[in-house]
Order: structure tokens, then sequence, then C-alpha cells
């Protein structure tokens, strides 16, 4: 079903709410904040590597508090089991039978600190969780929140003791950003006081808005030749002589969903190439495998899209000829 202009009004006014709420905890961030909003809505995770002291865990606890949500923070570190990010089963002596402790997945937004500190084991056991949309423990399947938006973070100085994310797991993160510090006249402002949050954030929203805007986003039109267009861009990854590994199909579906709602986040009801050409570095270069001989001589995944945006040529203004 096709969007229609009144459901796109709301959509991108809501959306501007949503930001506007958030962006009283996070100065200076709009376009990291709508970043990972439209993910959200997207039905999709967020990877920010970034150093600490950035604000990403009230990043997390913003989104929730204006969504009217649950927010959960794991802190993963070398000796955390999967047991204590899904939830264990536990014998009750009293009652005489096993009673489920949910873990903190079952929230509308969670973060995952350091993810790369955690054994690979761990690392899977929210990677699926993820990708399912559920917890199975001893044999019984229960959904996890919905909204569900996992914000995953990284420290790009500290290496050691960490466990590299695999491919496969960087894979299921439909975006990778980063925060980063604020300018100096949010610093500025931070020092002064002059944005410190009202003990919480008021609710601008439900948790049901963001499910009906993720429905609605779907109905956003895609021209086959902006369909054609993200193929080109994602063939290219594949093909670039840096590149060892390319793009995969979820990584072209991802973008795909990301540019429909992105679009209605700013109002319209079709997609455009400059947003594929928006998305398509935070959507898209953290999936590449980059050659050794590539990386040794400083290249980056960043600016391999970046050079491949260069490259492939876009269909001309909202995908026609």
């Amino acid at each position: 079903m096709t969007i229609a202009q009144v459901q796109t009004t709301w959509f991108a006014e809501t959306f501007a709410l949503l930001a506007d709420n958030v962006e009283q905890a996070i100065l200076g961030k709009r376009h990291v904040i709508e970043l990972v909003l439209a993910t959200a809505i997207s039905k999709g995770h967020v990877l920010l590597e970034d150093y600490p002291g950035t604000g990403k865990t009230a990043l997390a606890r913003s989104i929730a508090q204006t969504i009217h949500g649950t927010n959960a923070r794991i802190q993963f570190t070398p000796d955390l089991l999967p047991g204590d990010v899904t939830g264990i089963t536990v014998f009750d002596q009293k009652r005489g039978e096993f009673e489920f402790h949910a873990g903190p997945v079952f929230a509308n937004i969670v973060l995952a600190d350091e993810i790369n500190r955690a054994s690979p084991k761990t690392q899977s056991a929210l990677l699926e969780v993820m990708e399912e949309g559920n917890v199975t423990v001893d044999g019984v399947t229960r959904p996890v929140g919905d909204p569900f938006l996992v914000i995953a973070t990284q420290n790009p100085i500290e290496q050691g003791g960490t466990y590299r994310l695999p491919e496969a797991q960087l894979d299921r993160f439909m975006i990778k950003t980063s925060v980063g510090y604020p300018d100096e006249a949010a610093t500025l402002r931070i020092l002064q006081g002059v944005a410190e949050p009202r003990g919480e954030l008021d609710a601008v929203a439900s948790t049901d808005t963001i499910i009906a805007m993720s429905d609605l986003a779907r109905g956003v039109y895609v021209n086959p030749l902006i369909s054609d267009y993200i193929m080109r861009i994602v063939d290219a990854t594949r093909r670039a002589t840096e590149v060892r590994l390319g793009v995969s199909v979820r990584g072209a579906i991802a973008l795909s969903k990301l540019v429909m709602t992105w679009a209605a986040a700013h109002g319209r009801s079709f997609v455009t190439p400059d947003d594929v050409r928006e998305l398509a570095v935070p959507a898209l270069a953290h999936r590449l495998v980059l050659e050794p001989e590539a990386e040794f001589d400083g290249v980056t995944a960043v600016a391999v899209v970046g050079q491949i945006l260069l490259d492939v040529a876009p269909p001309r203004e909202n995908g026609t000829l």
C-alpha cells in the first residue's frame, strides 16, 4: 500500500518531534540522532564505534524515554555469559517448578556497551536475538520488545583483551556510525549547565507510534531505477580491487529499508538518489572486508564506498530517466 501525502506529513512531523526531544539530551548531534531513529523505525540495529564519554548511554536512554519505552544497558566483559544477556530458568523450590528470569534484552532499547570485550559465544547470543527478535531458553521461545533496537558500542582505541566481531556478525547491524565529540558551542552549553536534562525527558510518542511509523515507511515508493542504482552500488563493492568481500544481499536490503524511512522522515512519499548517497556509507561501509595490501596502504572502507558513489552514475531526480 502506497503511503498517502497526509500520512507522509504526519510521519515527518512526528520524526522531527522525536529528534527534537532526543536532542535536548544529546546536543549538536542531530544527524546521528536522525540516523539512529531511522534505523529503529526500519527495524534495524546500530553499531557505534566511538570514544568513551561521548554520550552513547545517554543516547540510548533518551530515545527510550522519548518513546515511553524500556531501556537496558549491558556492560560486556570477558566473563559475561549468554544467560546474562538472554535470561535463565531457575528452579523455584517453594512452587516446585522452573521460572524464567528475563535478561536485559527484553527491553525496547538495549545498549550493548563494548560488545567486542565479551567472548564470541556471548556476542552470538545477542546477535541471534537481534536477528530473530525472540529468545529461546530450554525449548521455550519468548518475543523481545517491539520496537526493539540494539545499540552496540566498540572502543576504537583499546583493542587489548577484545574479540573482534566477525564479518558475518557486523553484517547484522543496519548501520555503523559514531556520535563523536560535540562542537565548541555544544560543549560550552554543556559546561554552563544549560543542557542538563530535567532528570528524565518527557515522552512525546509511544512505542505504538514507532510501530505505526515502521508500517508506513514500507509504503514509500521506490522507483525500479532506484533499486537498480542500489544494486549497481552493491555490485561495485564486490568488484572493487581493494575489496576482498563486498556487500551482501542483507546489506542491500538494509539500505533499501533505510532509504524508505529516510524519505518519509523528510516529508516525501518516494525515494531519491540523494537518499541513497546520504545513507550508503553508514549502511554499507562496515560490511566490506578489504584486501590486506589495501589496508596496509591506508585504504578505508568509507573511502571505497565514497569512490564508488562517485563512479556509479545515479538516475536522475526522483529516479526517472
